[in-house]
């Protein structure tokens, strides 16, 4: 009998990117995150510090520790550099998502389901092309938005095509910030454990990297929402 190997899972595709310069990196980064077992959330290119380049990332589970940020940082670095996707000095951020997170894979919004969330369309629904309102999940390739403040004779849910959307994102709310921190100390006692388990030689560290290349400055960060 001949052993079968089971094929590796297909990551699940982002249904929301970016346009321009942002998506050629994102192009470069996303398949390095996903041999590293993370997930890109979204890349952003703004023009703090001359230019910064923001890479969101997560692990499939939603989290993200300074540990990991590092560890997508010493192995994006060296990829961008020889890529040298933008055409000036830049300075290279890792994060996570951040609590008021962006959503923009199906599984993000039925993850989140029971929180606010604000949509802007690229497409109008109905003549518009902003929502807000509480996610209910998904249905198809669409997210189900409850309006809790539809006039009478407005209908109460609406569904908005993920693949229509320029953003999803979730609104910072009390309840949204008790879950993450709960989902925080969580994490924060498994790692105190795994370490105690591989010994006090094990330290956690941020760092900051200079590569000389095109003169990038690049940094390890982590959203202080996580």
């Amino acid at each position: 009998m001949t052993d079968t190997i089971a094929a590796p899972p297909v990551p699940e595709a982002r249904l929301i990117g970016e346009t321009g310069l942002a998506a050629r990196v994102a192009a470069i980064a996303e398949p390095v995150l996903e041999q590293l077992g993370y997930r890109l959330v979204r890349v952003r290119i703004s023009g703090l510090s001359g230019c910064t380049v923001q890479i969101m990332a997560e692990r499939p589970d939603g989290t993200m520790l300074i540990d990991d940020c590092e560890a997508v940082s010493r192995a994006l670095s060296p990829v961008l550099d020889a890529a040298d996707p933008v055409d000036r000095a830049y300075r290279l951020e890792i994060s996570s998502p951040g609590i008021d997170r962006l959503l923009v894979r199906r599984s993000d919004f039925d993850r989140h389901a029971g929180h606010p969330v604000k949509v802007e369309m690229a497409v109008a629904v109905e003549g518009r092309r902003r929502f807000r309102g509480i996610l209910l999940g998904t249905e198809g390739g669409c997210a189900r938005i409850q309006n809790p403040d539809a006039a009478v004779g407005q209908p109460a849910e609406i569904l908005l095509p993920i693949e229509d959307m320029v953003e999803a994102k979730l609104v910072l709310t009390d309840a949204l910030i008790t879950e993450s921190l709960r989902r925080g100390k969580a994490i924060e006692r498994a790692m105190r454990e795994e370490r105690d388990a591989r010994g006090p030689e094990h330290r956690s560290r941020h760092q900051t990297n200079f590569h000389r290349g095109a003169e990038h400055r690049r940094t390890t960060t982590q959203d202080e929402g996580e």
